[in-house]
């Protein structure tokens, strides 16, 4: 039953949880930060904006190791394209994908984060919030999906 849920199988998804855990237990090693992205939006605003909201100082210090993690993120990518793994090409035109960037990363701001930082670090504090935000997150894709799915246009 669980093996018709993962038709390309379940080897490639427990690897990459694997690393993405791994790499969030090693940034909270050695900095004492969780490890969510949409973070990374706000403080590279931090750079640009001098409204008090993107000039906290939380945002402010953290902007060198956001940069960082944000570039390792990249990294990552990019390794996996040069080790050969396949790859989808997106065939949205690249106009939308940066304003579907954009809107994703002011609307993981406006609820508090994103599911990184709240499926991946936050639950695995055992964060109350956290757990309800997943729920949410889920809940809604799942409606989406379903609607999108009755309205003929997901394949």
């Amino acid at each position: 039953m669980i093996l018709s849920l993962f038709p390309r199988r379940l080897e490639r998804y427990l690897i990459g949880g694997l690393l993405i855990g791994a790499g969030v237990a090693l940034l909270f090693a050695t900095t004492g930060r969780q490890g969510g992205v949409s973070t990374f939006f706000s403080s590279s605003w931090s750079w640009l904006l001098k409204t008090p909201f993107f000039q906290q100082a939380s945002l402010r210090d953290s902007r060198q190791w956001r940069l960082v993690y944000a570039l390792g993120l990249l990294l990552g990518g990019g390794l996996y394209v040069l080790a050969g793994l396949p790859v989808e090409a997106s065939h949205l035109p690249l106009w939308k994908l940066v304003v579907g960037g954009l809107l994703i990363g002011f609307g993981a701001r406006l609820g508090g984060g994103c599911t990184s930082g709240h499926g991946i670090c936050g639950m695995a504090s055992l964060s109350a919030g956290s757990m309800l935000m997943v729920v949410t997150f889920l809940s809604t894709a799942i409606a989406t999906a379903w609607a999108l799915y009755a309205l003929g246009v997901a394949p």
